[in-house]
């Protein structure tokens, strides 16, 4: 019923719930500049002393809904097929940063970040798109004879969609069996 995050009084998980759900949907109606706490606390329907309570601004609310909705996104069964595997995640992904509102909100903060260090602090803190990457990548490294690190091939891999959708360019010209199987290649596997 309550989750302790360390500050505050205990809170409770449907307000918190309410808080998640009620910040994406905002950002993709107003926009990031114009979200603000006492949005989110009116979209919630608790008071701002609640959101305020556990997150300090608008960036960390967005950012741990984002983080939250991205581990169920991004989750991807291993088949043991690791070009299957790779091109299954970059799907995911591609829908993800496209499409998703949790991915709207990150892609938000992305941008943030390139102006606001106390964000740019925020996105450093954790990973989650190399996190959600991380089993597939490691699977196919181990079905290679690559040289590359853990990261390296993260990078590789999910640099190309990243740059074609920052850039604005559309979605659905991202050719995500054509980026599994060079990144396949690049790793040497069989």
């Amino acid at each position: 019923m309550t989750e302790a995050n360390g500050r505050g009084r205990p809170r409770s998980e449907s307000a918190r719930a309410a808080v998640l759900h009620a910040v994406d949907d905002l950002l993709v109606e107003v926009g990031y500049a114009s979200l603000t706490m006492k949005g989110i606390a009116e979209r919630a329907g608790v008071g701002r002393q609640t959101v305020y309570r556990w997150w300090s601004n608008k960036a960390e609310v967005l950012y741990e809904a984002s983080a939250h909705d991205a581990r169920n996104e991004l989750a991807v069964p291993l088949s043991g097929d690791a070009r299957a595997d790779v091109e299954t995640y970059l799907d995911a992904l591609v829908i993800f940063l496209a499409r998703s509102h949790a991915g709207a909100a990150y892609r938000a903060l992305l941008g943030e970040a390139q102006h606001d260090p106390d964000v740019a602090l925020l996105l450093t803190s954790r990973d989650i798109i190399g996190e959600s990457a991380t089993e597939v990548v490691d699977a196919a490294r181990v079905a290679s004879s690559t040289n590359l690190s853990t990261q390296q091939a993260i990078a590789l891999l999910v640099g190309p969609p990243f740059f074609h959708l920052l850039s604005g360019h559309d979605a659905n010209d991202i050719d995500t069996k054509a980026l599994a199987e060079q990144f396949i290649r690049v790793l040497n596997c069989p």
